[in-house]
């Protein structure tokens, strides 16, 4: 299995996500990928910066609650690569996008230091991929998180491809 970020086997045109698109300069870019030391686990890493703060000493909701849906369609992807056999860079690609994003706010996330994001499939069946996903800071788990992401309908990649 290769060791890139699941986000970093994305095709070109569906790679400027504003969370995890590595095409977006100005996006948090973020890198999940399977935990070594539990596969059945997916993680990332992300430290907010000052500008991404609610109130003081704080980060801003909207932001963890990108990280964890960001976090959630990557790993849908790999696992419904995985469920396959396959090796995230073959043709056909499966691209995920949010069906539904559910966060709960468990207490206020410390800025400035180093987040994990961790995921673990809950549900795959046919075309959706439900993950469960938390974030941990300082050790603590502040946020818990559910995407269900369905997989990118063809005519999507076909609109990308041919230009609209």
């Amino acid at each position: 299995m290769s060791n890139k970020a699941f986000q970093d086997h994305y095709p070109d045109d569906t790679a400027h996500c504003y969370g995890c698109g590595r095409l977006n300069g100005r996006g948090h870019q973020i890198k999940s990928r399977w935990d070594e030391a539990n596969p059945d686990e997916s993680v990332a890493f992300f430290t907010p910066q000052s500008y991404h703060i609610a109130i003081p000493g704080f980060v801003y909701g909207g932001l963890l609650a990108s990280l964890v849906d960001c976090h959630g369609t990557g790993t849908a992807a790999a696992a419904a690569y995985r469920a396959e056999g396959r090796e995230m860079d073959t043709e056909p690609p499966l691209r995920f996008v949010t069906g539904n994003l559910n966060v709960t706010y468990l207490k206020p996330t410390p800025l400035g230091i180093p987040l994990e994001i961790r995921g673990r499939v809950k549900e795959l069946k046919g075309r959706k991929v439900v993950i469960e996903e938390w974030i941990i800071a300082n050790g603590e788990i502040t946020v818990r998180g559910e995407v269900v992401a369905v997989q990118m309908p063809g005519e999507m990649f076909r609109q990308l491809t041919q230009g609209g």
